[in-house]
């Protein structure tokens, strides 16, 4: 019904008549099953009523179940079950059937009333059908006409210029999908950040997890070219920018200490560099591939895309399947081996950061430290201070009862007894200095037993040397991907190609356009339009010649 819901185009038949005659017990019910009443069937329905049939039941063949053994023979016993079905009828009603009541009964008066269609159907298109033929016609012209031009075409001259036209044409659409464009589809050739991640790789982080695409700007956007290859370059920002030191335990402190080759003594200092190091290489280096991979995978999304700006265009080279094969693969080539030498340039840089550590290279990391450390040395200050001024009160305390006592004394004696006071206040600052030096040379130089001051000592140079080496590596990754990978398309490429297809040209101009196998196939094309062109002028002239007919026989009517 909703193909055809006024029946307009529809055919009732109601089968299985033969079966149904006998359940009817009065004429009136036959009656109102020959002429339902009009309101149980819509008035457009095509042929007005429906059509009654029964079909003998058997198959047809040489079989032993066949009840039939020819078409023929079926369709004989067609013929005697409708005459039956009539029979039984009128035996029913008790009168004979109307001829409007016998063209509705039977496969015959069904196979009649459809062949009538058919013809008033393909009378009625034979004025709509002369303009599609003509239709037809030109554009089989328009192809023959574009045929025999391009074979004309086929010099090496010619052939050449329609080469280095498309070259400067192609890299006309690289630039203008670069700097950012509408022309082309979203929803055919963009691509939303869940759609890139599947079909370029996703950036995953050491703990195998995903920076979530929702927190990403225009993640849900369906983006192609240059601003497709912002985004990416906004998620890694966004991805690397974010992670911190992962965790440090003490084995790991304990085992980057070591034994130096002058002494075994403990290197905190080196121990720091040692485990931040190891941290950052095993942290950044997946991220350097994922990000060359996914980089990789949207320059190469720029060439179907300037295909389709071409063909859109009119600009398109249809027939050269070998040149513009070439031409894809030399663009392809040109995308991975200028992606491999950024991505060696990266990992030197990568290399260079996390080989030797240069505590002068990152002032926001000396900063922290100095913080860290001045805080961390100002409570030992503190602690020190307050012990060394107690010992000094409780002496100035003790001398000054004794000169109280012996006021009568001589003042060169006063005088003798004020320089030992300061003898021995200088000496028992002396004393307590060489005391928390060699305290602290017994906690981190001497003992290898790791206390809490020596640990948090070593966690935060590691976490100052990691972050330092983070924010190198994230500003040079981006730095030289885009002027290693991303700039040379738009200045390198140009001259590569264009020097790769004068090279193709000079070696062998038949390989680069097969020129053998194209002319060989225009000239089946142009074969089968010639045939098809041939064909519509046949039909043409017969559907006009049938219209000539129709004209007059409507004009003897009138008449």
């Amino acid at each position: 019904m909703q193909i055809d819901p006024e029946l307009s185009r529809t055919v009732i038949v109601s089968t299985k008549l033969d079966t149904k005659i006998p359940q009817f017990a009065r004429a009136s019910d036959v009656e109102v099953f020959l002429s339902p009443p009009a309101c149980t069937l819509d008035g457009f329905m095509l042929g007005d009523s429906p059509f009654f049939t029964s079909v003998p039941s058997g198959r047809v063949g040489s079989g032993q179940e066949s009840v039939y053994r020819s078409n023929d023979e079926f369709k004989q016993a067609i013929s005697l079950r409708e005459m039956e079905d009539i029979a039984s009828l009128e035996e029913k009603l008790g009168r004979s059937l109307s001829k409007q009541e016998r063209s509705r009964i039977g496969v015959s008066s069904l196979r009649l009333f459809l062949e009538q269609l058919l013809l008033k159907r393909y009378m009625d298109s034979v004025p709509m059908i002369i303009p599609l033929l003509e239709k037809e016609h030109r554009s089989a012209m328009r192809k023959l006409n574009e045929i025999n031009q391009e074979l004309s075409t086929w010099d090496e001259v010619k052939l050449k210029e329609k080469g280095r036209a498309f070259h400067d044409l192609f890299l006309t659409k690289l630039s203008l999908l670069l700097k950012g464009t509408v022309v082309a589809p979203p929803d055919k050739f963009g691509e939303t950040l869940q759609d890139e991640r599947a079909n370029g790789g996703a950036f995953i982080e050491t703990d195998g997890l995903q920076f979530p695409h929702k927190l990403i700007p225009n993640a849900g956007m369906r983006l192609y070219g240059g601003a497709q290859y912002h985004r990416a370059m906004a998620e890694f920002r966004f991805v690397v920018g974010g992670i911190k030191c992962p965790p440090i335990t003490r084995e790991e402190i304990v085992n980057a200490c070591g034994v130096e080759d002058i002494h075994d003594g403990t290197n905190y200092s080196r121990t720091a560099c040692v485990i931040a190091v190891a941290k950052a290489r095993d942290t950044f280096e997946p991220f350097l591939h994922q990000l060359g991979s996914r980089l990789l995978y949207i320059l190469k999304r720029l060439l179907p895309i300037s295909v389709y700006l071409l063909q859109k265009d009119g600009e398109f080279l249809s027939g050269h399947g070998v040149f513009l094969r070439r031409v894809a693969s030399a663009f392809n080539n040109f995308a991975e081996s200028t992606e491999r030498s950024c991505h060696e340039k990266c990992m030197e840089d990568l290399v260079s950061t996390t080989r030797y550590v240069t505590w002068s290279l990152h002032n926001k990391n000396r900063a922290g430290l100095r913080q860290f450390l001045d805080s961390f040395g100002g409570t030992e200050q503190s602690v020190m201070s307050s012990n060394s001024a107690s010992a000094a009160l409780s002496q100035e305390s003790s001398f000054g009862s004794l000169a109280n006592d012996k006021q009568e004394v001589k003042l060169k004696a006063d005088v003798k007894l004020s320089h030992l006071s300061s003898n021995v206040d200088s000496g028992a600052g002396i004393q307590t200095t060489e005391t928390r030096l060699a305290d602290l040379l017994d906690s981190t130089l001497w003992n290898r037993r790791l206390g809490p001051s020596s640990e948090r000592m070593v966690y935060a140079l590691v976490q100052q040397i990691f972050h330092g080496i983070r924010e190198y590596f994230l500003a040079s990754a981006e730095l030289k991907f885009n002027c290693f990978l991303l700039m040379p398309v738009v200045d390198k490429l140009p001259a590569l190609l264009r020097e790769d297809l004068e090279s193709a040209f000079e070696d062998d101009l038949d390989n680069v356009f097969d020129i053998s196998n194209l002319r060989h196939s225009l000239g089946q094309q142009k074969r089968e339009t010639e045939i098809e062109l041939k064909r519509i002028q046949r039909l043409k002239e017969k559907f006009r010649q049938i219209q000539e007919q129709l004209n007059f026989a409507s004009s003897c009517v009138e008449a």
